[in-house]
């Protein structure tokens, strides 16, 4: 069998339907296979960082490991990007790079380059991937494409990337059945899960922290068991927002640098935290750590470095989310625990006397109450992605999502340009059921030509642009530390009329300016005619509109600006 053809049929007895690439000469051959053999979509993008992105998407939707291809040289390094952001979110991926023949690799040689594109992209690629090779010996590709899945798949999930010539691509092998590993279940110290739920019971003021790891681990029904049996408050990490509904009694708020006022002062008052997937990074807990470290806190993750590590004093568990719950369960069995009313009530009254409707004094449209707006009659939707930068939380503290919708960002790489792509991935993911992208002005100039492939694929991505005509987040981190000298945000710096662009892609379009025409908007994108189209809707906003309430660097995270300043300097 040639080799092309087997990774094509590995990819489909996978059940991974669609792929993510931009062609190159040295994928042609898988291309090919793929095509003649298989029935995988191939979704052809225009920048192999889009490809990865869509990839990305596809995989968070579907808990299959997305998979994207590229050429060598720069089709290879211009995946790097994405590989990245699948590595620090904890996304499945497997990247395929093809590479040049075997006889023009360079080897030892100490030339830079023999053959044309060639590139060591697995030097590059490894501190980004779980596992990373170069296939030289073509008899080795059944056994190297089951190990990569798994691994990708395994513990914490992230990126491989597997590099192979063009000619080993080309040569024949005997097919050989491989035989992939069982899961082994890690089991829990019966005490610790005895103690937690004594700890649970006399809790006065308990929360639960959830993250990504929650649908990483695909363990949401199980979570929902878990907060519906202990009937714990839930705060939500950027990556965890969509682990609970927006209206289910238990939630309480996004919490974090940007997170909503009444959410971080309940994480600062708490005496008992559950941390369940979730890094407790700078971004959910502030630089000042001493606030949180002052109450009994449960870390359970199955990446054992990330216990401990910037917050000290936890107590570990390392296991799979999907474990730990089975055995809490069990451990726990019909013991009733009982919903803290009196921290529930004073949770609420934080809440309405700090609205995040309140928190911005802006010209024009108010960004959050936008975000209302707009998931409020948006019910069609199947998710949300946003990019990043200042409407990635807005986005974050306003929109009500229900239990069936999916929030996807790019969390620990903060890659901008991230949402358009992933937003055709997630997409196809969903057999083509709508998704919104809510992107800014300089996110949406970074993989702008995707909107092509948008609709090229008739996708009904529903594109929301938030055009504040700055890098808005920058803006204001040069407002706190530099006198407003604006130099790359706002000075030296434009974006187009975007609704004009999409009318170039075919894409109808709308501007808004005031928040009076809002809702006739927003109903237009989910008007009968308009559900399955993609569509671009512009929103004006001011460029001077902060993102509040924002912690105030180097103080404890309860302390938020504009009330309270900062007293170091931040990565913005």
């Amino acid at each position: 069998m040639k080799v092309s053809d087997y990774i094509a049929a590995f990819i489909e007895k996978k059940e991974i339907s669609s792929v993510f690439e931009l062609s190159g000469g040295m994928i042609t051959h898988i291309l090919d296979s793929l095509n003649q053999k298989t029935k995988v979509n191939i979704v052809t993008m225009h920048h192999e960082q889009g490809a990865a992105f869509a990839a990305e998407g596809f995989a968070r939707i579907s808990g299959l490991p997305g998979v994207a291809l590229a050429t060598s040289g720069p089709g290879a390094t211009n995946l790097l990007t994405g590989i990245g952001s699948c590595f620090f979110d904890s996304t499945p991926a497997i990247f395929i790079t093809g590479q040049v023949n075997r006889h023009e690799l360079k080897g030892d040689s100490g030339l830079r380059q023999l053959g044309f594109q060639e590139t060591d992209i697995i030097t590059m690629a490894k501190p980004i991937t779980k596992y990373c090779v170069q296939v030289n010996d073509p008899n080795q590709i059944p056994l190297v494409l089951e190990k990569a899945y798994n691994i990708a798949l395994e513990g914490r999930p992230g990126p491989v990337l597997i590099d192979i010539p063009m000619d080993v691509q080309r040569t024949q092998i005997e097919v050989a059945n491989i035989t992939p590993p069982k899961r082994i279940v890690k089991n829990i110290d019966l005490n610790i899960l005895d103690t937690l739920s004594k700890e649970i019971l006399k809790a006065k003021k308990p929360l639960i922290l959830s993250g990504r790891g929650i649908k990483a681990s695909g363990s949401q029904e199980l979570f929902n068991e878990f907060i519906n049996k202990t009937k714990i408050p839930v705060i939500t990490s950027l990556l965890g927002l969509d682990t609970i509904s927006f209206d289910d009694k238990n939630r309480v708020g996004f919490i974090g640098s940007y997170g909503n006022r009444w959410a971080n002062m309940a994480f600062g008052e708490c005496d008992l935290l559950i941390v369940l997937g979730a890094r407790l990074d700078i971004r959910q807990t502030g630089a000042d750590t001493k606030f949180i470290e002052n109450r009994t806190i449960y870390h359970i993750d199955c990446d054992l470095v990330e216990i401990n590590n910037r917050v000290k004093g936890c107590i570990g568990i390392e296991s799979e989310l999907v474990d730990f719950f089975d055995q809490f369960n069990s451990t726990t069995g019909n013991s009733k625990f009982v919903s803290p009313i009196d921290w529930i009530s004073h949770i609420s009254d934080l809440k309405q006397k700090w609205p995040d409707t309140s928190e911005l004094q802006t010209e024009g449209i108010n960004p959050n109450r936008f975000m209302h707006m707009l998931s409020q009659n948006s019910k069609q939707a199947k998710a949300y992605l946003a990019d990043v930068g200042s409407h990635q939380m807005w986005a974050a503290q306003s929109l009500e999502l229900n239990g069936e919708q999916h929030f996807l960002t790019s969390g620990g790489m903060g890659a901008m340009g991230f949402s358009l792509p992933a937003g055709i991935g997630a997409c196809i993911a969903l057999n083509k059921q709508p998704v919104v992208v809510l992107v800014g002005d300089g996110c949406m100039q970074i993989n702008i030509q995707e909107l092509q492939t948008m609709v090229r694929n008739k996708l009904p991505v529903k594109v929301i642009v938030l055009n504040n005509n700055t890098l808005g987040m920058i803006r204001q981190f040069q407002d706190s530390y530099f006198d407003s000298r604006y130099q790359s945000t706002y000075w030296g710096y434009s974006a187009p009329d975007f609704a004009k662009v999409a009318t170039a892609y075919g894409i109808e379009s709308k501007t808004i300016e005031n928040e009076e025409v809002m809702l006739e908007a927003i109903k237009w994108l989910w008007s009968l005619e308009n559900s399955f189209k993609p569509q671009l809707l512009q929103v004006m906003i001011d460029p001077q509109t902060n993102t509040y309430p924002k912690i105030a660097f180097g103080r404890p995270i309860t302390e938020m600006e504009p009330f309270a300043k900062p007293i170091a300097m931040e990565a913005t």
